[in-house]
């Protein structure tokens, strides 16, 4: 189970206990927001995408207000952002859809943490299920998820 996969890797850190398990789905940005009382933009929602040979997947973990910024993407990882089809999001990030974080990934998951979330202290990325999470700093998503490292790929919401 996505759950159990990430709660063994957060047990590596000792944070499997600080999972957040509520009774209200958080399988959407909107959703999980107003299930913890936070903006949109705290939750770090990780956005899976095909590596360029389609064989693996790139799972960006982004501010939950941006979107991915296709000329960016592209310049950093050489291919065009596609998003993975339904069918191989589970095999290929470890979880299901609703549930994907950066956590319990298979090795060939590459996890990047984008800029966009630097404009947080704290974060809530999913936990392997549509009704967990875990609040995180920054730099305990950069340990905790064993990222690559940093991207700036996303573009945020024009603000009037």
């Amino acid at each position: 189970m996505s759950i159990e996969l990430a709660r063994t890797h957060l047990d590596r850190f000792g944070r499997g206990g600080d999972i957040i398990e509520t009774e209200e789905s958080k399988a959407t940005v909107e959703l999980a927001a107003a299930a913890l009382g936070v903006s949109p933009g705290e939750i770090a929602k990780t956005i899976s995408l095909y590596t360029e040979d389609r064989t693996a997947a790139i799972l960006v973990v982004a501010s939950g207000d941006a979107k991915i910024a296709n000329p960016k993407f592209k310049a950093r990882f050489g291919t065009k952002a596609r998003l993975l089809a339904p069918g191989d999001v589970e095999p290929m990030s470890g979880h299901a859809i609703g549930g994907v974080c950066p956590f319990g990934n298979p090795d060939s998951a590459q996890v990047w943490l984008d800029a966009s979330l630097k404009r947080f202290d704290t974060v809530y990325p999913a936990a392997g299920g549509a009704n967990t999470t875990i609040a995180l700093t920054l730099g305990d998503l950069e340990t905790i998820s064993g990222a690559r490292g940093w991207v700036d790929v996303t573009k945020l919401p024009e603000t009037a």
